[in-house]
């Protein structure tokens, strides 16, 4: 067992990020002890239900193409962990975290103990790992920390930073055991992460989700239909082209190797996110260069092309209607099989009412993981 495996042994002992603690007490602590690590560079935290991470990514890639040095801070992990914390776009190195844990490991057991004497449990692993990432991004040391939130926002570990802009991806129904029933309830606990000094940068909303941010906001807000736009997006070739009228610049004609035309309008939302994180314009050349070489692993993630393969995490219903419209859209296979496993706190039902008619066979499996919904 490498020193790597022992330390995630540890941290995965811990409450999974599955079974949620909503609080912020428990890791404001822990950062606390560490020296506040997370006000050392400044903020792009991003929310939303679906979309997220591609919106990290997207974001992260047109900052590092204007020198910045990047941290990015996403969940889940794909393959390997070191994947969910990346700086200058690449996971970091083993020893980077072994270094932080060991450094820290003393002060997640005080803040362990701290809350068990109030009669709390112990920090999570989410927590534990948010607080562990925000100083290992400090000790890098990085200029900007592209950060994601785990699930909601107002209470989720990564909100004791402080995002100079707060990014919305779409938002609708999931979680919902823990965020809510409504997309409003869903939407205010995600509005959480909006600071005093935060801009709000925003895809598309439903329009009582669209008045939350705009009324939760102390600061401007830029909502995609509104104070920006996204103009004639198509796919093209394994990617999708289309054109931007940003809140400082036009930027027409842009083409990124990611399927989807629902990623165009996170690619329009990234791009103004970036734009007011500098407060100007973005270069052509810069612009084109780096969304040129964004990847988003995972969503309609094409592994061969012959014969054609792809991947999707699609969850939820939104994700899911998402997917079958680029499927049907982007690649009009004449036919196509599906193989489908799901996790069991997901809505299966209606995620199973969106399947119908995509596919001409479907093969319904199981993941190995311990959340695993059955086959049968």
């Amino acid at each position: 067992m490498t020193e790597l495996d022992q330390v995630l042994e540890a941290l995965y002992a811990r409450r999974p990020e599955s079974q949620i603690e909503p609080r912020l007490n428990a890791t404001r602590r822990a950062v606390e002890l560490m020296g506040d690590p997370q006000l050392n560079y400044r903020v792009v935290h991003i929310t939303g239900t679906n979309g997220k991470t591609s919106a990290a990514r997207m974001i992260e890639r047109i900052l590092r193409e204007h020198g910045l040095r990047t941290g990015r801070l996403t969940s889940p992990h794909l393959v390997r962990f070191n994947e969910r914390i990346a700086l200058d776009g690449e996971p970091v190195e083993d020893q980077r975290i072994v270094d932080v844990y060991l450094e820290n490991e003393a002060i997640l057991d005080v803040v362990d103990a701290e809350l068990v004497a109030k009669g709390e449990a112990k920090l999570t692993f989410f927590e534990a790992y948010n607080a562990l990432a925000f100083q290992l991004f400090s000790d890098a040391p990085i200029d900007v920390l592209v950060l994601e939130v785990g699930i909601g926002g107002e209470w989720d570990a990564s909100n004791v930073a402080d995002g100079d802009v707060s990014v919305f991806t779409a938002i609708g129904l999931d979680h919902r055991k823990v965020l809510g029933d409504t997309i409003e309830e869903i939407a205010q606990t995600k509005a959480g992460i909006i600071k005093e000094s935060s801009i709000v940068v925003s895809n598309a909303q439903e329009p009582n989700v669209e008045r939350i941010l705009r009324d939760r906001s102390q600061q401007e807000v830029f909502v995609s239909g509104s104070e920006f736009a996204l103009i004639d997006a198509s796919e093209d070739g394994f990617g999708t082209r289309f054109s931007v009228q940003g809140s400082f610049g036009s930027y027409p004609q842009l083409w990124m190797p990611i399927i989807g035309l629902h990623q165009a309008e996170n690619a329009a939302t990234a791009i103004v996110a970036v734009e007011q994180f500098l407060g100007r314009a973005i270069a052509d050349e810069v612009l084109r260069s780096a969304l040129a070489d964004t990847v988003s692993p995972g969503r309609m993630h094409v592994i061969s092309k012959e014969p054609l393969v792809v991947l999707d995490g699609a969850h939820n219903p939104p994700g899911i209607v998402s997917f079958r419209n680029t499927l049907q859209q982007h690649f009009a296979a004449p036919r196509a099989i599906g193989v489908v496993g799901m996790l069991s706190d997901k809505d299966v039902y209606s995620s199973a009412l969106e399947f119908v008619g995509v596919f001409d066979h479907l093969i319904v499996t199981s993941s190995n993981s311990e959340r695993s919904m059955s086959a049968q």
